[in-house]
């Protein structure tokens, strides 16, 4: 059966039913209302992670909440000295569309919240959505570590992606803005900005990438041919010479009294393995290691 609610506007329910009643929502400890709240008694968030809104998307957006409304409320919080305002902490998409709809009002969830758990959670929503662009995300993950104070292997834990993926897309915060704004309008992929990252001239290969429509192992060829960023790590084309990997393994395999093997990969990243033939020769290592 279907309802004669359907396709009205909070504001037509408004008026048909008389003001909303708020919705209280028990959160872990936390008791929170979803609420209509003033769209003019609303600001977006200086730290949200999402900086580009597609117009044509936004526009559709809109029309489908002119039909349906919104129907899911948007996160707030209260702002300091200031009872009657809030900012968004998500949900600025759904807010935007809203305006362009028409609406004086949005259904929110008002919660309180420190700036760290703000940043996160506006984060996590934009990347579960896959609403960010590559430098909107790799943004995202470079003020969580500056302004909240955390490691690379938190930002994993937090956001559920590796550290080497969070690595690798950071390094995108290196290059140019004309470089950036080529990765933001799609032209220049964010595999292809990660490769020349590295390079002395991203400006350069970013348009041979994309005039020559290369490939991203072209571009690594490229890469490999070119002069390496000052910024970047020392990159080797190529590896140690056969006997000094070997002098190496013999010093480190003296010192730690156990077989030592050093493998280097093409580029100077490599790996150290060590042998150890029982339980308490590992403790042993561990302790040496750790001095």
């Amino acid at each position: 059966m279907t309802s004669k609610f359907l396709g009205k506007t909070l504001s037509q329910l408004n008026e048909e039913m008389g003001q909303i009643p708020d919705i209280s929502v028990l959160t872990g400890g936390e008791r929170v209302v979803v609420k209509p709240i003033p769209l003019i008694q609303i600001s977006p968030n200086p730290d949200q992670p999402r900086k580009t809104f597609n117009e044509t998307e936004l526009r559709d957006l809109a029309e489908s909440i002119r039909e349906k409304g919104v129907l899911v409320p948007i996160i707030l919080r209260s702002v300091q000295n200031k009872p009657y305002l809030y900012e968004i902490v998500a949900g600025e998409r759904r807010y935007r569309a809203a305006k362009l709809a028409g609406l004086s009002e949005i259904p929110a969830l008002v919660k309180t919240l420190t700036n760290q758990n703000a940043m996160e959670i506006a984060l996590i929503e934009n990347v579960q959505r896959e609403n960010l662009n590559p430098i909107e995300e790799a943004m995202g993950y470079e003020n969580l570590m500056k302004k909240c104070g955390y490691s690379m292997a938190d930002v994993s834990k937090l956001i559920g992606k590796s550290e080497s993926y969070i690595r690798n897309l950071m390094r995108i915060n290196s290059l140019p803005e004309s470089v950036k704004d080529l990765v933001k309008s799609g032209e220049l992929s964010a595999s292809h900005a990660r490769t020349i990252a590295v390079s002395d001239n991203p400006e350069e290969l970013a348009h041979d990438i994309i005039n020559n429509n290369l490939s991203v192992a072209d571009a690594q060829k490229c890469v490999r041919g070119a002069n390496r960023s000052k910024r970047c790590r020392s990159f080797n084309k190529t590896t140690m010479d056969v006997k000094d990997v070997e002098k190496i393994e013999s010093k480190l395999s003296k010192s730690l009294k156990t077989p030592v093997k050093l493998h280097e990969k093409r580029g100077g990243a490599g790996e150290i393995r060590i042998t150890f033939a029982n339980r308490v020769q590992m403790d042993e290592l561990i302790k040496k290691l750790s001095e």
